[in-house]
């Protein structure tokens, strides 16, 4: 049986903001947004070459405001790319505060893609204050 990681619930206070900064900034299509009832909405947006989707919600048992998560609470969500620079570069065009691309060695964090593969990393945040991890990984063998 194969168990697949398919949505991620992503707490925002604001649902047209959110949606405006993954679309719009960080370049997530939007799969669907829909008021499902009144006062239900589920956005959902998916990263490009991704499988797993986000969601934004309003009005859902355990969506913000709801004894779910805060706003902004969620940290450690993690997107891989094969050039981080050129990464970078997308993000900061389309006016998305990043980190400097860096790497753990044994002085610790140091400004700079590391040796060896999987060793590039920056950060951001949406509005609310959810974090972003961006790794940079090698392009799949069939692509090299």
């Amino acid at each position: 049986m194969e168990w697949t990681l398919e949505v991620v619930v992503v707490p925002v206070s604001d649902v047209d903001r959110a949606k405006a900064f993954y679309a719009d900034q960080v370049g997530f299509k939007v799969d669907v947004d829909s008021q499902v009832a009144p006062g239900i909405r589920i956005v959902q947006l998916t990263p490009p070459g991704s499988r797993c989707s986000i969601t934004l919600a309003e009005g859902l048992p355990g969506s913000p405001g709801q004894s779910g998560m805060a706003p902004g609470s969620l940290r450690g969500l993690q997107l891989c790319v094969t050039d981080i620079a050129a990464a970078r570069a997308e993000l900061v065009a389309r006016g998305v505060e990043v980190s400097a691309v860096q790497h753990p060695g044994p002085a610790g964090w140091t400004e700079g893609p590391g040796e060896g593969e999987w060793n590039a990393f920056m950060f951001f945040q949406d509005p609310d204050g959810n974090g972003w991890t961006v790794q940079e990984a090698p392009a799949p063998l069939a692509q090299r």
